[in-house]
């Protein structure tokens, strides 16, 4: 028997009125829905009057779910999978599932629909030819540090999203990172296609100031412009004390590391030696903790 086809649904993200036509026709069609929550699924199932049976597929359960409904979909049953909101698998359970589908020869068809942060990015007025997505960001620790590292290396348009009891803090985390962070075009959107819809746009500092004060509800998109071209070989630097060169590229978004290894280079200096003057730099380590 030929495996049935496996459906991965966009569903609304906050505005009924985005649902489409192959949307309904495809939930209807399908024998099984596997869905993040069958009580918020089965909301919008009654909404148009769809009887199709839902059944749970959330990330507690991924793993030992995707090999049941492979078994489903090679018996001849589609299926239609969907999250809460938006298109599954973008930080939303779908991931193993898909790539157990392909591993097994079954047809894997997107019907295609609402994304919170494609849709922050096209508002965002910032660089579209190349972006980094990256989901939601670590909360603390050494993972946090290591993304606001990653983060003010990036050349790239980055989008992620947060929390509303953390915005404030990522804000200020950002603009406590480095200088150069703070100063960069961001753009922070709330409630995307609902009816309080907002967004903000300014530096990372100026956002950071508008909303410490403000009662911020709602789910949230951060997109930040990439860095600009820094200029780290530029007139100027042989003027520099080898201290006053690590501090300015590191005010720049560099890490301690990445200083010390290009300053060593560009004065043709052992990093041994760089590394005594960099001992002086307070980078606090533990800030994200």
């Amino acid at each position: 028997m030929q495996a049935a086809n496996l459906y991965l649904c966009g569903t609304p993200i906050g505005n009924l009125d985005d649902v489409s036509q192959r949307l309904l026709d495809t939930l209807e069609k399908v024998d099984l829905i596997a869905c993040e929550d069958t009580r918020r699924s089965q909301k919008l199932l009654n909404y148009f009057s769809i009887k199709t049976k839902l059944i749970s597929y959330h990330e507690h359960n991924e793993k030992q779910r995707s090999q049941e409904l492979i078994e489903h979909l090679k018996s001849g049953r589609e299926i239609a999978l969907v999250s809460d909101a938006g298109m599954p698998g973008i930080s939303d359970p779908g991931e193993i599932l898909v790539r157990q589908a392909v591993a097994a020869g079954v047809e894997v068809i997107p019907i295609p629909g609402p994304s919170a942060f494609l849709a922050a990015l096209v508002v965002s007025g910032l660089d579209l030819s190349s972006f980094s997505y990256k989901g939601f960001i670590p909360r603390s620790g050494e993972k946090r540090q290591s993304f606001f590292e990653e983060l003010a290396l990036a050349k790239d348009t980055t989008v992620f999203y947060e929390s509303p009891y953390r915005i404030k803090d990522t804000l200020k985390d950002l603009c406590d990172f480095s200088a150069e962070l703070a100063a960069r075009q961001t753009v922070v959107a709330r409630e995307i296609t609902k009816i309080h819809e907002q967004k903000y746009y300014g530096t990372a500092a100026e956002l950071e100031g508008q909303l410490k004060n403000q009662e911020i509800k709602g789910e949230i998109v951060i997109v930040i412009a990439g860095r600009s071209e820094i200029k780290e070989e530029s007139e100027g630097w042989e003027d520099l004390s080898v201290l006053e060169h690590l501090k300015l590229l590191i005010e720049n978004g560099m890490t301690k590391k990445q200083a010390i290894k290009k300053v060593a280079k560009l004065r043709d200096l052992p990093k041994s030696d760089v590394y005594k003057e960099a001992v002086v730099i307070s980078v606090d380590k533990d800030k994200f903790e």
